[in-house]
Parts: structure tokens; sequence; C-alpha cells
């Protein structure tokens, strides 16, 4: 099945990549001609930045040339920032790391927000221990706050720290707490879309801005889910053959073959509309 990319999280992604390094913002102009080369037509770029302003993750700010244009706002930022560590941190866990626990409690009248908590820690790589405890790799303790506060969430939880102690075997365990056959799955359909992307540039002696930037930003795109999906369980915790050490492998390849490649296709010509 072929991947989806939504102009959204192409957008999310771009900004991510290339543009939060910049001072300001970009224009309108640029984020149209930078989505076309993957496919998205103008219609669609402005929608969905207006979406995403919506959301509170642009904010309009002319550029230094006057144009009209979009910056990332502070919760884009720490977003983003959180995310990185994920993104293109290699961690080796151990099982002494030990793991963090979210407690909640939300009152029947704010059944909505209870929806929301479910699906942030969810998003965040938590998996479920039991009704209204769920559990991921302490390492994500300092995301999982940042994210619970931005979101006016953390009156209803608790965050706890501490090691399983049984009665069940942690790797039976984990088993429970998330349906690792579906991650393995996302895995595989990254490696599927991805690797001969990888083989192919492997196979190349240059990198042609434009075809290094589109390649490397729908990788990304893909991959950036993956850390989420799956928490990164130490690796006696994992089924034989897990495919996550292979597809991180691939992402890594394509980012220092690609990244800086791409960098070259997103500068703009005249640096007064960047």
């Amino acid at each position: 099945m072929a991947e989806q990319h939504t102009p959204r999280s192409l957008i999310v992604t771009l900004y991510g990549a290339y543009v939060r390094e910049r001072a300001g913002s970009l224009a309108v102009a640029e984020l149209i001609r930078l989505l076309g080369a993957v496919g998205v037509d103008a219609p669609s770029v402005r929608s969905s930045v207006s979406r995403l302003k919506r959301r509170g993750l642009l904010v309009a700010q002319r550029t230094a040339g006057g144009a009209a244009g979009y910056a990332l706002s502070d919760d884009a930022r720490q977003l983003l920032d959180d995310g990185d560590r994920r993104i293109y941190g290699h961690p080796a866990p151990e099982l002494s790391d030990g793991w963090v626990l979210a407690v909640f409690s939300v009152p029947e009248a704010e059944r909505h927000k209870r929806h929301l908590l479910r699906s942030r820690l969810a998003r965040l790589g938590f998996g479920t221990a039991a009704p209204g405890v769920w559990i991921a790799p302490a390492r994500f303790y300092e995301e999982t706050r940042h994210t619970l506060r931005r979101l006016q969430l953390d009156p209803y939880v608790d965050l706890f720290r501490g090691e399983h102690l049984g009665f069940t075997a942690t790797a039976e365990a984990v088993g429970r707490w998330w349906d690792l056959a579906a991650v393995a799955k996302q895995h595989e359909e990254f490696l599927d879309a991805h690797e001969p992307v990888l083989r192919a540039w492997e196979s190349r002696t240059g990198a042609p801005a434009d075809e290094a930037y589109r390649d490397y930003l729908l990788a990304l795109d893909s991959w950036r889910r993956l850390p989420y999906a799956d928490p990164g369980l130490p690796e006696e915790l994992l089924p034989s053959g897990w495919p996550g050490a292979r597809s991180a492998a691939v992402f890594a390849g394509l980012h220092e073959r690609l990244r800086d490649a791409g960098a070259q296709f997103v500068e703009p010509d005249d640096p007064a509309a960047a």
C-alpha cells in the first residue's frame, strides 16, 4: 500500500527539518514551491497552513523582505525540539533504565479530556498497563511533562518512575502493554518504501538538490512517526527478528546522505525572501 503524506504533516516536517534553524518566517510563496516539489498543490498548502495556525503551531509573520509568511510558535518549537531526541537519537535502552507511569483520573463531566489524554499518551508511545494506568520507558518523562502541560492536561495526571517487579515476566507483559505486531508492521512498511531509495542513492555519485530534498522530506515525514509508535524497548524484551534497528539504519543512511544536499534546494535565491 502506498504511503500517505498529508499536506499538514509535510509542512510540519519541512519546518522541523529546514525552516526551524532560520530566524524569522518562511514566505507563503516559498512554502508553495517547497511543498509543490513533493506533490502538494497551492490550495492544499494554504488550507493546511490555516489549520496549523488555528492549532497554534504557526503564527503569521512577515518575512524580512516584507512578504506574507509564517513562523513557528513557541509551542511548536518545543514540540519539535522534544521530537528531535526521538527522531534523530540512537538510544541504547537498558532494562535498568526503568519506566514512567502516567496514572490519571478525569471527571465524567470532562470525559472529552479523557479521550484527549488517552490519545496523546498513545501518540507519545505509552502502552496501557491497566485502566487509567499507562506505561513508557522512563526516558519519555520530560517530553510527557512538556506535552501534558502544553495541553493543560497535567491536573488530571500523576507521573511516577519505577521498575517492573512481576508477577508476569516483563518480556511477556510488554506484549500486553503494546501491540508490537502493529509496530513491527509500521517498520516493515517504512523499509518497503525507503530502503530501495537508500540503495538507489548509494549507487549514485552525485546528489541533485531537488531530488535529495524530495526523497529526504518524504522519508523524514514517514520516519518521524515511528519513534512515537515504537517505545524503543530493550532488545531482550523484543520479539525475534524485530525490524526496528534495520529501519533506523535506513533512515540514518538517508539523513546522512540527503539532508544537507536537500538544504540547497530549500534556500531561496533571494535571501531577503527568507
